[in-house]
């Protein structure tokens, strides 16, 4: 029998279509057809000054938005030859982890749904809810951010969190409640939510890892061994679930992650199992880093751009009082700046894997090629062997841990 998984489906993770040619509930084949959200980024990019296609990188991966930002941004940083200032570089890394936890929150809510866990998913959603309100007051955006920037990032971390009104459905006494770690500054309230945050993992573990349903429907389910992981270009947690420790922040260092403390989980077995366990120990390892960060970023005040006004906006209060701010304002935000030629390859550690961006510049204002590397391409490429000889629903269980968006496997 030949069936049809998707596209529109509720486990399927975005627009994935599976033909799988079943024998009775066995799967012998399964063929994933994409293109059914390409959206055309890379060639969007070419017609486009630099600047502006920073915000067509939230958009490939739409969990992991800081992060796809990243490796465009140091891809054009490396072309000019320009480093950003140190605190700049710290909040970038604060923000990749507190991105890391986003993703790695969404991604077991919804694994843990399509297994049949409900109640995970709405205990994710509510710590996801506290650092989706750290994007939207850096940024003004609660997902598209466009934060980070060629030179730094787009502002210094704001001096206070936003509050919570009284509403006719929110007593004050509710409000003052909601407010009480929102008092400070949004280091103090990023600060408090790491504090609090491994008790929230322990929960979560509390409901899955050693649940009997839990383990029957991920262990054994999906095994990669090391030498086919390698083989199929796995990276990031499907990758380090088949037990290599092969993770960017520590094998090739960008940024300042060389400066910090944090240890890489591996998996033994391979197998869907052993990703959410690698995953779940990611978060506790994100908590540390973004606390390491905090605690830098309190201590060393300081600019968070450079100071090339090439590449730069001019102050906002110069702007509106003196013409040559705003024609050079003008000029920016238009026509941009013009990247030397060559080409360059800037990957990040991902949520996901090694998402990487490759830039060829004619030493125009806009990119000459753009192409990106997402590891969701290379991690569904798997899909066959990894289903063949299982049940139907074995392939929910499969695409939950493979954490997929399409956003960045059809660009």
């Amino acid at each position: 029998m030949t069936l049809n998984f998707g596209p529109q489906h509720p486990a399927a993770h975005g627009v994935l279509r599976l033909v799988l040619e079943m024998d009775g509930e066995v799967i012998e084949r399964a063929d994933p057809h994409i293109g059914l959200l390409h959206r055309a980024t890379e060639k969007l990019a070419e017609s486009k000054p630099f600047n502006q296609s920073i915000g067509y990188m939230d958009r490939l991966d739409y969990v992991s938005m800081m992060c796809n930002e990243h490796a465009y941004v140091l891809a054009i940083e490396r072309l000019l030859g320009v480093t950003p200032p140190v605190r700049a570089q710290y909040i970038r890394v604060m923000f990749d982890e507190i991105t890391r936890v986003l993703n790695h929150l969404m991604w077991l809510g919804a694994h843990g749904l399509d297994i049949g866990a409900m109640t995970v998913f709405l205990y994710c959603f509510r710590e996801r809810e506290d650092l989706m309100d750290c994007y939207e007051a850096v940024s003004g955006t609660r997902m598209h951010a466009t934060y980070y920037r060629p030179g730094g990032v787009y502002r210094d971390l704001p001096d206070r969190m936003p509050q919570y009104q009284v509403t006719k459905w929110r007593s004050e006494k509710e409000a003052h409640a909601l407010n009480q770690n929102r008092t400070g500054s949004m280091l103090d309230f990023i600060d408090d939510f790491v504090t609090r945050f491994p008790a929230c993992v322990d929960e979560y573990e509390t409901l899955l890892t050693d649940n009997r349903i839990w383990k029957q429907r991920t262990v054994d389910i999906g095994i990669v061994t090391p030498a086919r992981a390698l083989a199929l270009g796995f990276t990031g947690p499907m990758l380090r679930g088949s037990g290599i420790a092969w993770d960017l922040r520590k094998k090739q260092p960008y940024e300042i992650y060389a400066d910090l403390d944090f240890d890489i989980p591996v998996g033994v077995n391979g197998d869907c199992y052993d990703r959410y366990l690698v995953r779940i120990e990611e978060m506790r390892q994100s908590a540390r880093l973004i606390k390491q960060c905090v605690n830098w970023l309190r201590a060393n005040p300081g600019p968070v751009m450079i100071d090339d006004h090439k590449l730069t906006p001019p102050n906002r209060g110069d702007m509106k009082g003196d013409m040559e701010s705003l024609i050079h304002h003008f000029k920016l935000f238009t026509e941009g700046y013009c990247v030397p030629a060559g080409e360059v390859y800037a990957a990040v550690e991902h949520p996901k894997g090694e998402f990487g961006i490759y830039l060829v510049s004619d030493g125009a204002n806009k990119p000459y090629r753009l192409k990106a590397r997402a590891p969701g391409f290379a991690h569904l490429s798997a899909m066959n062997e990894m289903v063949a000889g299982h049940m139907l629903a074995d392939v929910v269980a499969v695409i939950g841990t493979m954490d997929v968006v399409f956003g960045e496997i059809d660009r």
